[in-house]
């Protein structure tokens, strides 16, 4: 008979089940403060067929991560859009009007890019925190390694020693958000070529014949089969970017990271690293309030 049918007596206590033990076990998921900021996944594109899906995937996966997270997305304003979205600005406003604590925004981005000033203005005076981008990061190297592999392009993982034909000697890490973006992404570089044992240069998409000069170093240094590898999510870049990259320097390509789980963990924990910051300020915030009750009285 339980506790909690005999009268009088106390609550059951909840005992927490015994940790999986060895290094390979899943670490355990923090437990979310009740009223703790939303998640919004700052999407830098316009809802449609070709990012919802996307988008729709990495939340599902964040809210696997940590189920006590609020998430929604928002999207770039874009009135002649048929099909529209929340934008940030307006997830902010609803937020604050409810009584709520402004959002934790975290950039569906893997570096810099300009976006992310749109993204502080918005955020500016509101209280909502922007946090930082996803990359450079392992588990972009990670989501960016299985992509080639798929696309016939790399060995699975290193266990597998069999030859591919296809294997690319040589890889372009593209990205998109500039020059300043392509010397993050050198970083998520060096780990993608030391998964792939290959040469590994980054480039931009956006900057005219940047793609073309990573390609013509890497064929000038003795790569004889370079691929092009994306280290971009999806909406964040123009897929004839990406196709005219692949068409101008005869090169095979990768397809985006898209809704690789990796991405969709990336995501949860960044807003986690960025929660016990926003918490703070709210703890802060609620203490102040006596002070300025009493100063209007």
């Amino acid at each position: 008979m339980s506790t909690a049918a005999i009268p009088g007596a106390p609550l059951p206590v909840r005992t927490p089940g015994s940790r999986a033990r060895g290094r390979h076990r899943r670490p355990e998921r923090p437990e979310i403060p009740a009223g703790s900021p939303a998640l919004v996944l700052a999407v830098p594109a316009t809802a449609g067929p070709e990012s919802r899906p996307v988008v729709d995937e990495l939340l599902s996966i964040v809210r696997s991560e940590q189920s006590g997270v609020e998430t929604a997305a928002a999207y770039l304003a874009d009135d002649s859009a048929e099909e529209s979205g929340p934008t940030v600005a307006e997830l902010i406003a609803q937020a604050l009007d409810a009584g709520l604590p402004a959002p934790v925004v975290v950039p569906l981005l893997t570096g810099p890019h300009g976006f992310l000033d749109d993204l502080h203005a918005l955020a500016a005076g509101s209280g909502a925190t922007i946090t930082d981008v996803l990359g450079p990061h392992p588990l972009l190297a990670e989501a960016v390694h299985v992509r080639l592999s798929e696309a016939g392009l790399a060995r699975a993982d290193r266990a597998r020693l069999f030859a591919i034909a296809t294997a690319a000697d040589g890889v372009v890490l593209t990205t998109v958000g500039g020059e300043d973006a392509a010397a993050a992404a050198g970083i998520t570089g060096v780990l993608l070529a030391a998964r792939l044992a290959v040469p590994v240069v980054s480039a931009a998409l956006d900057v005219p014949g940047s793609v073309a000069a990573a390609v013509d170093h890497l064929r000038a240094t003795g790569s004889q089969r370079p691929a092009l590898a994306p280290l971009v999510i999806g909406p964040e870049a123009d897929p004839e970017l990406l196709a005219t990259a692949a068409e101008e320097t005869g090169c095979p390509s990768a397809a985006p990271l898209g809704a690789y789980p990796t991405v969709g963990q990336l995501v949860a924990s960044t807003y986690l690293s960025a929660l016990e910051v926003a918490l703070a300020q709210l703890e802060q915030a609620r203490e102040q309030e006596p002070e300025h009750e009493q100063a209007a009285e």
